[in-house]
């Protein structure tokens, strides 16, 4: 598929208003966690920036460098740990950096990892960091609802959140083509991040950023009645968590380029 059709796909995909997009060569899906929002019908263009995140674009590359933290997974708090868990931990870390395991196997790891009940008191720290601009995350694999089935992604999917800010990012990267992001902010509560998109900005190869408001400039605090994610794990190398559409994924840490 070309950089062009899967820009149009992202664009035009609208089955459902909070899909990740997934795409093959032959059809467009939406399944997995909420994170794009569709554009609602009163979004108009803007020249003003709702946020003070830097323009940044991110390299589709675990970050094996650079982490500030202890890479020991977070695992349930036991005298013995849980060993399932190690061990479909390294399952994941394994397919994010060859994405060469098995569906099944990335399935049933995440089913494990779901039903550990996982302490999660220091997800958010380890999710965004402890300063702005927090931190970014590549989208590896997304599942449909109850792990039913499941791929990898097949673009430069990439999230960040800053902790300290309370903001989200969210972004499609297609190379020289261009790219999308959605800008927002979120709230937390025990393990549950809700989320809203304030803008959407575009770019299409050496163009100026086109900014579009959301219209969601209302000052509350994100509920459960927007999209959110509920997070299962959580370390300086992966995260996994489940979309309210009920698909589950996880991510790796990656780099940030300022450009």
């Amino acid at each position: 598929m070309s950089s062009q059709t899967a820009l149009h796909h992202i664009l035009s995909c609208s089955s459902s208003p909070f899909s990740l997009v997934v795409l093959n060569s032959s059809s467009k899906t939406c399944v997995g966690p909420s994170i794009f929002s569709q554009i609602p019908p009163n979004a108009k263009p803007t020249n003003r920036a709702h946020l003070r995140f830097p323009r940044a674009i991110t390299r589709a590359t675990p970050d094996d460098k650079d982490q500030s933290a202890s890479t020991t997974p977070l695992l349930v708090q036991e005298e013995q740990p849980n060993r399932e868990v190690e061990e479909s931990v390294k399952v994941l870390k394994k397919a994010a950096k060859t994405r060469k395991v098995e569906e099944e196997e990335v399935l049933s790891a995440l089913s494990v990892i779901e039903n550990a009940k996982i302490d999660p008191s220091g997800f958010l720290a380890t999710l965004g960091g402890l300063q702005s601009p927090g931190r970014t995350w590549m989208l590896i694999f997304t599942s449909e609802k109850r792990l039913k089935r499941g791929r990898y992604f097949p673009l430069t999917a990439v999230q960040r959140f800053d902790a300290a800010a309370k903001r989200i990012e969210n972004g499609v990267y297609l190379g020289p083509i261009g790219c999308l992001n959605f800008e927002g902010r979120f709230s937390w509560k025990q393990r549950i991040l809700a989320f809203i998109f304030e803008c959407i900005r575009i770019k299409i190869g050496p163009l100026k950023p086109l900014e579009i408001s959301l219209g969601q400039k209302e000052d509350r605090d994100p509920s459960n009645k927007d999209p959110f994610f509920i997070w299962f794990y959580v370390d300086e190398e992966i995260a996994v968590a489940r979309g309210r559409s009920g698909g589950t994924a996880f991510w790796c840490r990656c780099r940030r380029v300022i450009t």
